[in-house]
């Protein structure tokens, strides 16, 4: 006897996880055209975005604010500081530590990101007050994740599957 579309639980359209992924792609691709003319990739982006809260910051410490891999991390800089918008050193006393900064090109190409944020709420065409408690949503989901328990907060949202 097949199950009713309200109790299948591998229904495509009840997975967090392809909701996610869908809509994690189509975000993505509407910052693509609005960074190319700054010469960045979405995760170069993002890679500025921390450098332009705090500059420099070590390696460990900005693949971890960006949940990154620092091997991940490594080809993103490498390409950012051809582009001279990044330099890595050495710290001196620490030969293990690398440190990133900005370069002056990198700090002023700040002020032309400063347009990113509005354009992509334009371009959504979502109330701000739903981006933010979306943004919030999300942000109890990666601690859930980073947690391991996957359980959740216990937010009474329901049964949603995976």
């Amino acid at each position: 006897m097949p199950l009713d579309s309200t109790s299948d639980l591998l229904r495509l359209d009840r997975q967090v996880c392809f909701a996610l992924s869908v809509a994690a792609r189509n975000v993505v691709a509407l910052y693509r055209p609005l960074l190319e003319p700054m010469g960045l990739t979405h995760p170069q982006y993002l890679v500025m975005l921390a450098l332009w809260e705090r500059s420099p910051r070590s390696l460990s410490d900005l693949a971890s604010v960006l949940s990154l891999d620092p091997g991940t991390l490594s080809p993103l800089l490498k390409r950012l500081e051809s582009a001279e918008l990044v330099v890595r050193r050495r710290v001196q006393g620490d030969e293990r530590t690398l440190a990133i900064g900005l370069t002056e090109r990198g700090q002023a190409l700040r002020c032309e990101a400063e347009r990113i944020p509005p354009a992509v709420v334009e371009r959504l065409g979502m109330p701000l007050a739903d981006l933010e408690r979306l943004r919030e949503v999300l942000g109890d989901v990666i601690a859930a994740t980073r947690a391991g328990s996957g359980a959740g907060s216990g937010t009474g949202r329901g049964d949603v599957p995976g």
